[in-house]
């Protein structure tokens, strides 16, 4: 293992290695920081470049590109809040809240400061418990998958603003437009209304940025001259500057310690299931970090406490999402499932025997194992310096006035609806799903469980499928410890609320 780590650290210490790290870092946190440029189309935007690369090369590019695009995707998220990526959807409305409040680069230090905290344990996760996390995610059948979408889906519902009932709606809204298009595994068209850029479904990049974007821009469109007036009023009259950003993120991070391993581990025991990623990890945080904190009322209004702690869940995911990609070939996210690909064009093959560091047939795929873990390790701290750069960069968007910046927001809608198919139909479901998020916005409906409901439609009605072919009886669903665990927590944060209530109303009587 030393012999593979020294190998390791001389492939990625060479300057030209070096250099592609800091190049691919710069365009990771540029391609993030436009909306709808999401951080898997960054890393598939690279690989047409890995083909002139070794694979140290490549892989450095891959984990450097995908490590600072996500914290990227926090940068529009906190500043206009329409999500860089679908992992910011999450807590964009505590990170807007914030800016507005004249606290954007303290919110944005959050995201940077844990998102690294994060990226790091992540990494450690990664590299000490890889074989072992493995082996528990291979027990994982469609029942286990089933109720963890479950589960992802329940995080965003309870999270909402006012009320389980709004959020339940808001819920049923997205599993609604993930059934648009062909059926998942029958492939019978559905609601598509004669259209036939509905066939494939709603893609979710766009009608992401068109419910948290373009919704914004109606609404500031539309009381533009009474909000101006009156931000400009509570402007002045606040005459207590907030703190700076290092003196506000250092005892923040110091007194939720707890906090951010927590998260962390969240983040990476999610992470390392396929096909859960950063996105199930950030909501799953958030709504956990809700739960037990003593002002849940202020989450989705500006909670520092959900935006620090799903920050952090969302960056742990990224490394322990490539357990399940190195250990059995498996992807553990849309990124590594990218990897996977580049790692083979490069003959190296992801397997249990590529952890062996004993072996020397395969010595060069255990250096290029180490390798990563290194590139994981630059990469984070890395983005300490660039994202604090990025974010005194992206912070002059605040100064610009809106009648400026709106026209501005739209023309990035528009160019990252368009660049994600090249479809002007897209454009057209951007347009309306902007509509759709400002009419739910006016009735108090929240939009981050339409995005997850349309994000985790698709895979819930797979899973349900596949666990109904092998077997049309209930029992099997809560036959394993894991799918009885993971149904258990379901059913927890559906019903302690009301159980709570139940036993606070019997007392309170009593007491009368």
């Amino acid at each position: 293992m030393l012999s593979a780590l020294q190998v390791a650290m001389v492939s990625v210490f060479e300057p030209s290695v070096l250099a592609i790290i800091v190049m691919a870092a710069l365009y990771g946190i540029f391609v993030g920081s436009i909306p709808g440029l999401t951080a898997t189309m960054a890393v598939a935007l690279m690989v047409p470049m890995t083909f002139y690369m070794n694979e140290v090369q490549a892989v450095a590019a891959i984990v450097t590109t995908v490590t600072c695009s996500i914290f990227a995707g926090d940068i529009p998220a906190t500043l206009v809040r329409i999500p860089g990526t679908p992992a910011s959807a999450a807590y964009a409305n505590d990170a807007y809240a914030l800016a507005r409040r004249q606290m954007h680069e303290q919110a944005l230090g959050v995201s940077l400061f844990f998102s690294v905290v994060g990226g790091l344990f992540g990494t450690l996760v990664l590299v000490v418990a890889a074989p072992l996390l493995a082996r528990v995610a291979t027990g994982f059948t469609s029942y286990e998958y089933f109720w963890l979408y479950v589960l992802g889906l329940t995080c965003a519902a309870i999270v909402a603003d006012d009320s389980r009932l709004k959020g339940a709606l808001a819920l049923l809204l997205g599993l609604l437009l993930s059934s648009v298009g062909l059926g998942t595994d029958y492939s019978t068209p559905r609601l598509t209304f004669g259209q036939d850029g509905l066939i494939t479904g709603i893609n979710l990049i766009p009608a992401m940025i068109g419910l948290f974007g373009i919704s914004e821009v109606f609404r500031n469109a539309l009381y533009l001259d009474r909000d101006s007036d009156s931000e400009d009023t509570a402007q002045e009259a606040s005459d207590d500057p907030p703190p700076g950003l290092l003196r506000f993120v250092l005892p923040l991070l110091w007194r939720r310690k707890w906090h951010v391993l927590r998260s962390s581990g969240i983040g990476s025991c999610v992470g390392m299931l396929p096909g859960a990623g950063a996105d199930i990890a950030a909501w799953i945080s958030y709504a956990v970090s809700k739960r037990f904190s003593r002002d849940p009322q202020s989450y989705g209004k500006g909670s520092v406490e959900g935006l620090s702690d799903a920050t952090g869940a969302n960056n742990a995911a990224l490394g322990s999402a490539w357990i399940p990609a190195l250990v059995f070939g498996i992807p553990g996210d849309s990124v590594t499932a990218i990897a996977i690909g580049v790692l083979l064009m490069k003959n190296i093959t992801p397997g249990p025997n590529i952890f062996d560091f004993q072996d020397a047939a395969v010595a060069k795929q255990s250096s290029l194992v180490m390798a990563i873990f290194v590139t994981f390790l630059l990469a984070n701290l890395l983005l300490l310096p660039l994202g604090y750069l990025a974010i005194r960069g992206g912070s002059l968007l605040i100064r610009i006035p809106r009648r400026v910046l709106l026209p501005m927001i739209v023309m990035f809608c528009i160019v990252g609806a368009f660049a994600m198919n090249g479809s002007y139909f897209d454009v057209t479901i951007m347009l309306v799903m902007g509509l759709l998020g400002w009419l739910l916005e006016r009735g108090g409906i929240p939009l981050g469980p339409v995005v997850l409901g349309l994000l985790l439609g698709g895979p819930l009605e797979h899973k349900f499928l596949q666990c109904l072919s092998k077997d049309v009886a209930f029992l099997p669903f809560f036959q394993s410890p894991y799918s009885m665990g993971l149904a258990v927590a379901c059913l927890a944060l559906w019903g302690a609320p009301l159980v709570s209530r139940w036993w606070r109303t019997p007392a309170s009587s009593g007491a009368q």
